[in-house]
């Protein structure tokens, strides 16, 4: 079984900085991409800011030039950080970890708990 961990949400002012963090742990034989989904209150949800296995990186054209998706592998984990500055009262959702790979079963995709990031004075 799969898990992914989210960490690192909560209030923060306009124009500041959260990092928000998501380790992977399980079966895992190899991780295509992991990312950032958001979804808003009364919104659909959407993607953030992904990180292919090669490095690869894109972004929602919103968060370019003020977010960072970056990737730390281990030995028996993975995690996925996502340096948020600047922020912005419209950059208020929860925020959700997602990763596409291969596990004891095939390919699977697997979501985080969701964490709530809030930009607001």
């Amino acid at each position: 079984q799969v898990q992914l961990v989210e960490s690192g949400g909560g209030l923060v002012q306009p124009g500041g900085s959260l990092r928000l963090s998501c380790a992977a742990s399980g079966r895992i034989f190899s991780i295509n991409t992991m990312g950032w989904y958001r979804q808003a209150p009364g919104k659909e949800r959407e993607l953030v800011a992904v990180i292919s296995s090669a490095g690869s990186t894109n972004y929602l054209d919103s968060v370019r030039g003020r977010f960072t998706i970056s990737r730390d592998n281990a030995k028996n984990t993975v995690t996925v950080h996502l340096q948020m500055n600047s922020l912005k009262p419209e950059d208020t959702a929860v925020y959700y970890c997602n990763a596409k790979l291969i596990g004891a079963t095939g390919h699977i995709e697997v979501w985080g708990q969701g964490t709530l990031v809030t930009v607001s004075s």
